[in-house]
């Protein structure tokens, strides 16, 4: 288990307050696919509300404490049938997919004035990877983008 000072406990319990329960106990009890929701929750949020239905006061205390032993998390508040319980959130690094696009690039683009006797304007300009630039020095998109039928049906 966690051990938070009442420092860190009051600031959870402040930014618990305006959550909604993540989790519901029913009359099942602690079940494992409850212990593994409450885990799958805990890893996405960190901080996370449990809602016990049931009047026994003592079970809803050892399930908290079992909650709390089980799955390494700091119990945070105890109120009525609320357990709120509070463990960082793991760190999952996304592995990168197979298909790489093109990156962001710089391109100049130099355009003729349009009476031909000044200087031609040259500007640089940051190319995303379907964007590419026209013979006329204008910028577009290298796949039209797709309509929605919804739109277009009430249109």
């Amino acid at each position: 288990m966690i051990k938070l000072t009442p420092v860190e406990r009051a600031a959870l319990r402040a930014e618990a307050h305006g959550l909604k329960p993540v989790v519901m106990i029913g009359e099942a009890g602690l079940t494992p696919a409850v212990i593994k929701e409450i885990e799958l929750g805990l890893d996405a949020h960190g901080l996370i509300k449990v809602r016990v239905f049931g009047d026994d006061r003592e079970a809803r205390a050892g399930m908290y404490d079992t909650i709390c032993e089980e799955l390494k998390a700091a119990p945070v508040q105890h109120i009525g049938k609320l357990l709120v319980l509070y463990r960082p959130k793991k760190e999952v690094e996304k592995e990168r997919s197979g298909k790489v696009g093109k990156g962001m690039r710089m391109v100049t683009i130099v355009k003729p004035s349009a009476s031909g006797t000044k200087k031609p304007s040259v500007s640089k300009v940051l190319l995303k990877g379907n964007e590419r630039v026209t013979e006329g020095g204008t910028i577009k998109r290298a796949k039209v983008r797709q309509k929605s039928t919804k739109k277009s049906s009430l249109a």
